[in-house]
């Protein structure tokens, strides 16, 4: 397996292979945000890849948004995309070398981006990052995949045992309304602090 680093994802970036790329927010994501009626909290979005969620928020009037991504390409085309949006944060870093305190962490085809082995520390750092209120909240794929990733898959049972362990699962379940490629494979996952 090729190393995940920064050198990877830019030159994934550079190429625009992004498979994972739909296009649009995710639809789950949606619904979820469409229920958030603080729009000062803040919120980290990291592995931004086209910022389609970013954009969203911005567009419902959520004012606390940074985005995080390893790739300095996929961060100066979010800027571009978004450059009437003045107040994002942008953090071009490795994640796990970020900081801060953050109401909401957004998960979207992060987690399966990262290697398994990572996994742990994903979940350590997440609970680092999350204020004393903190939520993580995001899409996870619900199967394991047939192909060398990324992206990698993993389950149910393996997203209960790897999160409880510093979180709270306060939801865990199947989306009803993925994309059609995604219809069944994928699950709503919100985490408490």
């Amino acid at each position: 397996m090729a190393t995940l680093d920064k050198d990877y994802w830019d030159n994934r970036h550079k190429k625009g292979d992004t498979p994972w790329e739909i296009g649009k927010i995710s639809p789950p994501l949606k619904a979820y945000f469409d229920q958030i009626t603080d729009k000062n909290i803040n919120i980290l979005i990291p592995g931004v890849g086209d910022a389609h969620e970013a954009e969203y928020l911005v567009a419902q009037g959520f004012s606390h948004i940074s985005i995080c991504d390893i790739s300095p390409t996929a961060i100066a085309k979010v800027k571009n995309q978004l450059k009437e949006y003045p107040h994002l944060l942008y953090i071009t870093n490795d994640f796990f070398k970020i900081d801060g305190k953050y109401d909401l962490i957004v998960e979207q085809t992060f987690f399966c981006a990262l290697d398994p082995l990572l996994r742990n520390n994903y979940v350590n750092k997440i609970f680092d990052l999350m204020s004393k209120e903190g939520t993580l909240a995001g899409v996870f794929f619900a199967s394991h995949f047939q192909h060398e990733g990324p992206p990698f898959g993993g389950d149910i049972n393996e997203y209960k045992s790897l999160l409880s362990i510093k979180l709270h699962i306060h939801q865990i379940q199947m989306c009803y309304n993925s994309i059609p490629p995604r219809q069944g494979n994928e699950l709503f996952i919100i985490c408490k602090k």
